[in-house]
């Protein structure tokens, strides 16, 4: 086992990345307790204010950490320790604002909303890309590969350039959660990647245009798996994020009615 972490984190440089995700995904998790334990009533945390009575978000400290672990990490290289630290600095802070990136997107204090979700989905977006790189072993900075280490790799390699390719498509065709799926598990991708693209998606606006059959047919589809699966998205927001509360109004792809006419008009 200290064979394997030594030639697949350490001896490539990887080490501090390890160090940056594991340290980001530790104080998004904790973050959110300490939030949820704070709206519950509970525990000995509260929110930090100013003397003028001004509520300071996380994000204000997570911002200096990010810089100072950003720039620390650029001028102190891969090998040591000090980048090791600078690294996990570096995680704690994007931890602390990506934990409030809708409250950056919207500029208001939605974290509650539903607007607060793209939070909780943009860091598990991060986390699926950290894991990715982590995961790709690569080659570069090994020293005395065999030929089978060699061969393995580079098959590898391929095997994620390939994946890459499906999990773009998948986005531009707007499925994005699809996307981030198919960067943790190989191959997911390529459902998104064959299916029909979303309406609105840059894949439907450039080769849709003309096409109106395809355009419904997108339509009903996308309404009814968004009827079928935004339960189960959102359920899995509460238990990451810690929604507890409705908002009223409209739920996103459950209260629509569906598309009329299905054939387009064509």
């Amino acid at each position: 086992m200290g064979h394997w972490f030594y030639r697949n984190f350490v001896e490539p440089g990887k080490l501090p990345l390890l160090i940056a995700l594991a340290s980001f995904m530790i104080t998004f998790l904790v973050t959110r307790t300490i939030v949820r334990m704070i709206r519950a009533g509970k525990g000995p945390f509260g929110n930090v204010q100013s003397a003028g009575g001004l509520h300071i978000h996380h994000v204000v400290p997570g911002v200096v950490l990010t810089v100072i672990g950003g720039f620390g990490a650029v001028a102190s290289g891969r090998e040591g320790v000090t980048p090791c630290v600078f690294a996990a600095v570096f995680g704690i802070g994007a931890g602390l604002v990506l934990d409030e990136f809708a409250l950056i997107l919207h500029l208001d204090d939605v974290y509650w909303s539903d607007q607060g979700r793209q939070s909780v989905e943009m860091v598990v977006f991060t986390a699926a890309l950290g894991m990715l790189v982590l995961g790709g072993f690569s080659p570069l900075g090994v020293n005395e590969l065999t030929p089978d280490e060699r061969q393995n790799r580079g098959t590898f390699v391929l095997t994620l350039l390939v994946n890459f390719l499906f999990v773009l498509i998948a986005l531009v065709k707007g499925k994005f959660r699809i996307a981030v799926i198919g960067t943790l598990v190989p191959f997911v991708a390529i459902v998104g990647s064959l299916r029909l693209a979303r309406p609105g998606s840059w894949w439907s606006r450039r080769f849709y245009r003309r096409r109106p059959r395809a355009r419904a047919k997108s339509r009903l589809r996308t309404y009814r798996h968004d009827r079928r699966w935004d339960k189960v998205r959102r359920r899995a927001q509460d238990v990451i994020g810690g929604f507890q509360e409705r908002v009223p109004g409209r739920t996103p792809g459950s209260g629509s009615s569906p598309p009329s006419d299905p054939g387009g008009g064509e």
